[in-house]
C-alpha cells in the first residue's frame, strides 16, 4: 500500500509504504521527478510535478523502507523500482511529492491573504477561477479551506493567468476541490471574469 501524508490534499504529501502491516517512509538521497511520477500515477493523481525532500511535509514515523530509488518512470508500482533497503538516512529526510491533481488556493492583490483574487495551483500551475458560478456558497467554501473565516464580498477581476477553473459546490463542502470543477474549458467560462472574495477573517 501507497499513501501521502501531510499535504493539504490526498495528492501532496509525505511518500508513506506498508510493508507487513507498520506503515514507513521513503530517504530523500536519489529522489526525483520520475520517483515522484510513479507515486502520483500509481494514487491516480496525475503525474509529478515537485518531487520533495528534507521532510518539506513533516518527518514521518516508524521505519525507513526505502533509500537510494532509481525509477525510470514508467512503473506501475513504487516497490518495482531499484533502491536500496539498507540507509543511513533520518526522517529529517523524507521524500514527498506534489503531484498535478493537487489544488491548493490563494487570494492575491487584496490587503492581506484573505482578500483578493482567486488563484488556483493545479496541474503544475496558477490560474484564475471562472465568476459564472462563483456564489455565495462557493466563496464560503474558500474563506473556510483557508480559514480566512466568512464572505463578506465576492469582487470581479481580470483573467490574466493561463488556466481557467470553473466550480460548483451543491453543499458546504471542506474544500473546493470536493465540489464540481471543470478545468480549461472554454465554454462555461466564457465572458466571464476573475472570481475574488473578501473574507471577514485575517490573513497573513
Amino acid at each position: 500500500a501507497l499513501r501521502l501524508a501531510g499535504g493539504r490534499s490526498r495528492c501532496e504529501g509525505r511518500v508513506e509504504l506498508e510493508q507487513e502491516g507498520t506503515w514507513g517512509t521513503v530517504c530523500d538521497d536519489g529522489w526525483d521527478i520520475p520517483d515522484a511520477d510513479v507515486v502520483c500515477r500509481q494514487l491516480r493523481c496525475g503525474h509529478a510535478v515537485r518531487a520533495q525532500g528534507s521532510a518539506s511535509f513533516g518527518r514521518g514515523h516508524g521505519p525507513i523502507l526505502r533509500d537510494e530509488v532509481a525509477c525510470e518512470g514508467h512503473e506501475r508500482h513504487l516497490w518495482e523500482c531499484p533502491a536500496e533497503p539498507e540507509h543511513d538516512c533520518s526522517h529529517k529526510e523524507d521524500a514527498g511529492v506534489v503531484c498535478s491533481e493537487h489544488q491548493e488556493w490563494r487570494l492575491s492583490g487584496g490587503r492581506d491573504g484573505c482578500a483578493g483574487r482567486v488563484e488556483v495551483f493545479f496541474r503544475g500551475t496558477w490560474s484564475t477561477v471562472c465568476d459564472s458560478t462563483w456564489y455565495e456558497l462557493e466563496a464560503q467554501v474558500l474563506c473556510r479551506t483557508l480559514g480566512c473565516g466568512n464572505v463578506l464580498q465576492r469582487p470581479s477581476f481580470g483573467h490574466t493567468l493561463p488556466g481557467k477553473m470553473l466550480y460548483e459546490c451543491g453543499t458546504l463542502q471542506p474544500s473546493l476541490a470536493q465540489c464540481h470543477w471543470i478545468f480549461n474549458k472554454s465554454a462555461p467560462c466564457h465572458q466571464s471574469q476573475a472570481a475574488g472574495v473578501i473574507c471577514n477573517g485575517k490573513g497573513s
